[in-house]
């Protein structure tokens, strides 16, 4: 259908939303109106290269529809999701200022470092704001001079840079100007203090500048190229739409962007006031609580596979589970299989593609007496040229693949095993083996890939000796069951997980999975009679919601929704959502009668806190709306909160602190 001139219906403007996953980039078009949707299309997220999915959804969506008339387009993603939980993105140093040992210890910034660098120089400040040592450039540019190659970003975090942001943004300059590479100052991510988790945030941000900046050009490259003009926006982790540039320096917000999106999404489709929402997607499951239809806010911050960071998002619950988990087979007499919280290409999808590599490979497999653990799985480059930077085992294994190939090929020895891992958590390289996918496919459940590679993959699994030495299944059809049944209790225990934390009980993780809460979704019944079931409907969203989640919720007890679109429903909360800025700041009193406002440009002194708290209202109000505009907001409107501390003193009440938020909100600038 031509919509247009000349077609069946008036012109009109649409609004796009896009949204890649680690599966799949999903788009949909919805009328400028925000009333329904118009068109939808999913097509492959393509890797290295993310214009290719990305191209192709938006040329399936756009079918039959002028391109001039899109007047927005709106992007969420989970590979800022998914490369946290996987332990991928890119090399990074961090230069810290001010920070002793302890101080880079804590906070889980080890592991947020993954043995990247650290630069540590003296400077930082105290907690009014004041100088506790002179920043020492000399020492920092001899530092980061001295650097490996390789590296693709830097963090900078200074002691109580939230208090005077000064030396986080001196050292920034000599990083821009000695290496040439983006630089990420904590500062500028949260308003919070807790040096070490800012320092962890900023990490984290840098390593995934990379990531988020090759989509966004993937986007920009395919809108320009089908004559689409409209503003280009992303969204956060906490469900506002920011413009695309400002998500490139901040790509760090765009965690739990597709969860974000899919809980925006659900609160459209579903129109459910109360309900736990669980999104399944290839590498994750993300579950939120909708109260009164909205999710609330994470007031710790987003927390992502290990890392709690200080970025402001849904309070969402994010397991490495999902579609294309990788099976393993849990060590022990029974054998039992685990999913995740590695994604790993479906077997049947690798097939589809590479058709004559895989299935001779699986042939080959199924001819030999013993079924190996790595018989069908298989690795494949990421990479258009040679990567450089790499050890001597990571460039023997990276030598070897040419394409796809079978793993015991690629990886020789023992030793080279973690090579190959560390060559996947860089992005260079994919693992491809069983996944409930490819269950799905064998028992033919879903349909697109290649079912016959599917069952020879899962017979090689059904082959595999568990510590009693019989085989974990009869025959491939016997494995898939087995597959689909671990995915459906795994995913039951995150829901009720999920549940359970929304209810305040304490480790809701391990309560989720002890044997009385089994027991009670099984409804056993002995001596003790077990009963145990949500208490609110469940929303389930994504492509295979449809396929996984009745089993899911009949095992939870609970009435199901999966809405119409709910394969695309990350797409669709991507452009129903609303631009929003805050601007942070806080007010204390180092001394009686001294009040000193830490404003955006740094601390200034006061007579009194009054005098103080209006000074940082009126800068708080002027960054926060600068940033909305430059975000892509008009008609722009502010909230103010205070949180305001007191003691008395003598029976008088004596000012502390208080912290000041201004939040500038607005509809998403359309195309004229």
């Amino acid at each position: 259908m031509t919509w247009g001139p000349g077609g069946d219906h008036p012109p009109r403007t649409f609004l796009l939303g896009v949204d890649t996953g680690g599966t799949y980039t999903d788009a949909v078009l919805l009328d400028d109106a925000e009333t329904e949707v118009v068109a939808k299309a999913k097509a492959l997220t393509s890797r290295p290269d993310l214009s290719v999915g990305v191209g192709a959804a938006i040329d399936a969506v756009l079918s039959g529809v002028d391109p001039a008339r899109v007047a927005l387009v709106s992007l969420s993603t989970t590979l800022a999701t998914n490369a946290l939980v996987e332990g991928q993105g890119g090399r990074v140093a961090l230069v810290a200022v001010g920070f002793d040992a302890g101080d880079l210890s804590r906070d889980g910034l080890p592991e947020a470092l993954r043995g990247d660098p650290v630069v540590t120089v003296a400077g930082g400040h105290d907690h009014a704001g004041g100088e506790r040592a002179a920043l020492d450039l000399p020492a920092l540019e001899a530092a980061l001079r001295a650097l490996p190659e390789g590296l693709t970003a830097v963090a900078v975090a200074a002691r109580f840079a939230t208090r005077n942001p000064s030396h986080e943004r001196r050292a920034r300059e000599v990083a821009r100007r000695v290496l040439g590479l983006p630089v990420t100052c904590s500062h500028e991510l949260s308003a919070a203090l807790g040096g070490p988790r800012r320092a962890l945030t900023a990490v984290l941000n840098a390593r995934l500048v990379g990531l988020i900046d090759r989509l966004i050009v993937a986007c920009q490259r395919h809108m320009a190229a089908r004559g689409i003009r409209a503003p280009l926006m992303v969204v956060r982790g906490d469900g506002a739409l920011v413009a695309a540039e400002v998500a490139r320096d901040r790509p760090i917000e765009t965690i739990l962007s597709g969860p974000a999106a899919s809980v925006a999404g659900a609160a459209w489709l579903a129109r459910e006031p109360l309900a736990l929402v669980s999104d399944i997607g290839g590498t994750t499951t993300d579950i939120c609580l909708l109260r009164d239809g909205r999710p609330r806010l994470d007031p710790e911050g987003a927390r992502v596979g290990p890392f709690l960071t200080m970025v402001e998002a849904v309070a969402m619950r994010t397991h490495g589970l999902g579609g294309d988990s990788e099976v393993r087979v849990e060590p022990g007499l029974a054998g039992a299989l685990l999913l995740g919280p590695r994604r790993v290409v479906p077997v049947s999808l690798l097939a589809r593609d590479h058709p004559e590599v895989v299935h001779r490979a699986l042939d080959a497999a199924l001819a030999a007496e013993r079924a190996g653990e790595d018989l069908g799985r298989f690795a494949l480059p990421l990479w258009d040229a040679p990567p450089q930077g790499l050890d001597a085992r990571e460039a023997a294994v990276a030598g070897r693949l040419r394409g796809p190939m079978p793993l015991a090929q690629a990886v020789r020895s023992r030793t080279e095993g973690p090579a190959l891992g560390r060559l996947v958590g860089r992005g260079l390289a994919q693992v491809a083996g069983v996944t409930p996918t490819d269950a799905a496919h064998a028992l033919g459940l879903m349909a697109g890939f290649d079912a016959e590679a599917a069952r020879k993959a899962l017979l090689l699994l059904a082959r595999r000796r568990a510590g009693s030495g019989e085989g974990i299944a009869q025959d491939a059809e016997g494995a898939a069951r087995l597959v689909l049944g671990a995915l459906r209790d795994q995913s039951a225990a995150a829901v009720l997980e999920a549940a359970l934390a929304e209810d305040g009980f304490a480790e809701p993780a391990s309560l989720a999975r002890h044997p009385l809460a089994v027991a009670g979704l099984e409804g056993r019944a002995g001596v003790v009679r077990a009963s145990l079931s949500l208490g609110v409907p469940l929303v389930a969203l994504g492509a295979s919601a449809a396929t996984h989640y009745p089993g899911i919720a009949a095992r939870l007890g609970a009435r199901l929704a999966v809405p119409d679109h709910a394969e695309v429903a990350n797409a669709v909360g991507a452009v129903v959502g609303r631009v929003a800025v805050a601007a942070e700041g806080t007010v204390t009193a180092p001394a009686p009668g001294v009040a000193v406002a830490h404003l955006p440009g740094g601390p200034e002194r006061f007579a009194g806190p009054e005098a103080a708290l209006a000074a940082l209202r009126e800068a708080l109000s002027a960054r926060a709306t600068e940033g909305a505009e430059a975000a892509g907001a008009v008609e722009v409107r502010l909230s103010v909160e205070e949180e305001r501390r007191e003691a008395v003193v003598e029976g008088s009440p004596m000012f502390v602190e208080a912290r000041v938020k201004v939040t500038a909100q607005g509809r998403a600038r359309l195309a004229q």
